[in-house]
């Protein structure tokens, strides 16, 4: 892990919200909502990853 984020009371309300509408998008299965979590997080690490490499080929 590169960083530990600290949420405020409001964020981390608002935080709790959208995970409670994606666990109840997968029907209340939490371990099926985390499942897709993990792949959409490592589809946007590879983007960033990309998007990072191509800044390093201009400097």
């Amino acid at each position: 892990m590169d960083h530990i984020v600290t949420l405020d009371s409001r964020q981390e309300a608002a935080l709790q919200t959208i995970a409670d509408q994606f666990i109840a998008q997968h029907k209340g299965d939490a371990v099926k909502a985390l499942k897709e979590m993990i792949v959409l997080n490592g589809h946007l690490q590879e983007r960033l990853g990309a998007v990072e490499g191509r800044r390093r080929a201009r400097d």
